[in-house]
């Protein structure tokens, strides 16, 4: 769809300069594929940032996430804990294995994951006899989880934390970096994505066995032998050397476009402050996020509505978006089980995505907050 010249994006690709250096590179290399010195580069230099032994580049974060159930040994009839609130590649891939999702609402302080639903629904399975296999633990918007009550929990029924920080890059909590916290943790690399690599992801651990696995899976499961041989279902899931030498140029921007990101976010607080019925998402004690999207809702009872406001904007040529609507929600996933007070849904129906890339102007987030104004006076 072409948009006007002036149109503000959600989250457009921001690049840092170096990028076309490691592009570059790899064509006079002649290493187009999914080899070569900036996969071998960027993930080392991913590693040393998150401070892990191994990563594994991957073609997106969801086939991270499919990866990441496989070396768990997870497979048909097992089931997988959930965030309900987040975008379906957190959970489309417990349905690749062949397992179930069952989905754990949110809790109003970070928006993401309850502790109290995620301990009610391991209560109710260790009943039944039938523990999950582990826990998809999403980090929504940049913001961290309640990791310290959700790691005490699942540490108590032995289940294994996967984190989803495809939003998460570079936040963190009580100053560790996210995606470093679970046995695995998974990222993605999309093109709105705080870091891209135009399309792309990553699975890491401080298991380098996990890693390994993971990495032989990716590339189709070949076995050590001078043909090709294979006894176990693989993948196509590396990323090409290519997608990694943005990658590599995107990195050495990572901590200023944190800054960038956050920056935006006050602004917004700033330009907007006068509107008491917009709430932006918390920020607990501790707790550090790279605000990947500036997000709010709307008080209840407010007159205004999430769309008024989009469409508004979409008016004046420029993107928004409703925050996550919940997997429960979801008719693909209707009949999964499900257990929290359903916060999410409130969230849903009271809650918007502001553009956030960090190559956005004040003047343009001026504009934004201008439109906003307008509708309140309306």
């Amino acid at each position: 769809m072409n948009q006007p010249q002036d149109f503000i994006y959600l989250s457009p690709p921001h690049m840092g300069g170096r990028e076309e250096f490691y592009v570059q590179q790899a064509f006079q290399q002649n290493w187009i594929t999914t080899a070569g010195a900036n996969v071998d580069g960027f993930e080392k230099e991913l590693g040393a940032y998150l401070q892990v032994p191994d990563v594994a580049a991957l073609s997106s974060g969801t086939a991270a996430l499919h990866l990441a159930l496989l070396t768990l040994g997870i497979g048909p009839g097992d089931e997988v804990l959930c965030s309900s609130f987040t975008f379906v590649a957190s959970a489309n891939p417990v349905r690749y294995v062949g397992a179930t999702p069952i989905f754990i609402d949110s809790e109003p302080t970070t928006w993401n994951l309850c502790p109290t639903a995620l301990e009610q629904a391991l209560q109710a399975r260790q009943r039944v006899g039938k523990l999950p296999k582990a826990l998809i633990l999403v980090h929504l918007y940049g913001m961290p989880a309640q990791l310290q009550k959700i790691q005490e929990i699942t540490q108590h029924y032995g289940i294994p934390i996967i984190e989803d920080a495809a939003e998460g890059l570079g936040s963190r909590y009580q100053n560790q970096l996210l995606g470093t916290f679970g046995q695995l943790g998974a990222f993605s690399f999309n093109g709105n994505k705080i870091v891209t690599t135009s399309g792309g992801g990553a699975l890491v651990s401080a298991d380098e066995a996990l890693i390994q696995t993971s990495r032989w899976l990716a590339t189709q499961a070949k076995e050590p032998a001078p043909h090709y041989e294979h006894t176990t279902l693989g993948y196509n899931y590396r990323l090409s050397n290519v997608s990694a030498g943005i990658g590599r140029g995107q990195l050495e921007v990572l901590d200023l476009r944190v800054q960038q990101r956050r920056t935006i976010f006050d602004n917004y607080r700033q330009l907007l402050q006068d509107i008491e019925e917009i709430q932006w998402q918390p920020e607990p004690a501790g707790f550090s996020s790279n605000r990947w999207l500036s997000c709010f809702t709307l008080k209840k009872g407010c007159r205004i509505s999430p769309d008024q406001i989009r469409l508004a904007l979409l008016a004046a040529h420029i993107e928004s978006r409703p925050l996550w609507k919940p997997m429960h929600q979801q008719p693909l996933y209707q009949e999964c089980a499900h257990f929290g007070e359903r916060v999410s849904d409130d969230l849903f129906a009271r809650g918007l995505c502001l553009p956030s890339g960090s190559s956005l102007t004040f003047a343009q987030q001026e504009k934004i907050a201008e439109v906003i104004k307008r509708v309140f006076k309306g």
